[in-house]
């Protein structure tokens, strides 16, 4: 099950209380106090980790409690402070408080988009001071101590954003997934119905002399998908971190649509859900063409001419024209890094 979004309660450990003790030695009539402290309690880290790509072992254990710390005792031994309790997430997580009102925005903590990053999201509490602190010239016996503190308590929002240098965008059943399982090691589900594709799909594009990138196939999207319509909204944000889209439009007549309409529609959506997303470089491929309509590619070649945008015709099928579009998404990424 691929889950990108839960919310989990995380709670620091508490800290030890410090300890109300004396020395009690032959030869030693006045020891004096000797309480120690009490240990620290232990926090609650987010780790990026390589080994894990979805949320789903937090759907159904919400709840994370870290050690408390030891109390302290007698001849000034410091309790033991409570083992800090690490979380992991995929890389790419981002980490959000949630907070008490429901008209507030919740505050991003940390994006988690590099191996191993850490994160503390609630600080274990302090360990109190045994009364030895508290002797002075005046008080040689004080019977002071001080409770641990309270490990903080937090309401977390993760979400997961795959981190993709291409990706595939298109209505449903326009061959998203058959194209990445022919130009990588990705197998999804390939059937002739729409929204076969229900998750994300990351896939290894290599070109060779050393040239690779990640390529990600999302759910198919529909009109109204940046309102949540179809699967949209649930996936659309997985496209925030890619550096260059590529449209792939059907253009057989078995859609009943017209394909230069098809790209207009994706195209809004994406600049309805996020500006800056419909802003990143694009290029347009007219899939299917081993069975396409040529009122349908000229229709969609005419769309993409008057926008500017490169065009390609494919079939993910057979592969044609599928290693020259690869091309020129490599290009397109290789222009963006250099420009970042």
């Amino acid at each position: 099950m691929f889950v990108d979004e839960v919310d989990i309660h995380v709670a620091a450990g508490n800290g030890g209380r410090g300890c109300l003790a004396f020395r009690r030695e032959k030869f030693v009539p006045r020891g004096g106090p000797s309480g120690g402290d009490g240990g620290h309690g232990g926090s609650v880290f987010v780790v990026a980790s390589p080994h894990t790509n979805t949320l789903i072992n937090y759907r159904f254990h919400p709840e994370f409690t870290a050690n408390r710390g030891e109390h302290g005792q007698g001849s000034n031994c410091t309790g033991h402070s409570g083992e800090n309790l690490e979380l992991a997430v995929p890389i790419g997580t981002l980490v959000y408080e949630k907070t008490d009102d429901p008209g507030e925005p919740l505050r991003l903590l940390a994006d988690l988009a590099t191996e191993n990053q850490r994160v503390l999201v609630a600080r274990g509490g302090r360990g109190g001071r045994g009364n030895a602190h508290f002797a002075t010239s005046t008080n040689r016996a004080p019977r002071r101590v001080e409770p641990g503190e309270a490990g903080e308590e937090k309401d977390l929002r993760l979400e997961l954003r795959l981190l993709a240098d291409v990706g595939l965008v298109g209505f449903p059943n326009a061959g998203k997934s058959t194209l990445i399982a022919r130009v990588s090691a990705a197998r999804p589900k390939i059937a002739d119905y729409p929204f076969t594709t229900l998750t994300p799909n990351l896939g290894v594009v290599r070109l060779g002399d050393d040239r690779s990138f990640v390529l990600a196939d999302v759910p198919g999207l529909i009109e109204g998908a940046h309102r949540g319509l179809g699967l949209g909204q649930q996936f659309l944000r997985h496209l925030e971190r890619t550096k260059v889209l590529i449209h792939l439009v059907d253009v057989t007549a078995s859609t009943g649509r017209d394909a230069g309409v098809d790209l207009d529609t994706v195209r809004r959506e994406l600049q309805l859900f996020d500006t800056n997303l419909a802003a990143k470089p694009q290029i347009v491929a007219a899939n299917k063409v081993d069975a396409g309509d040529a009122t349908q590619i000229e229709s969609l070649a005419r769309r993409a001419a008057d926008l500017g945008l490169p065009f390609f015709q494919v079939s993910g099928a057979t592969g044609a024209g599928v290693p020259e579009l690869l091309e020129a998404a490599w290009q397109r990424l290789a222009a963006h890094q250099s420009a970042a």
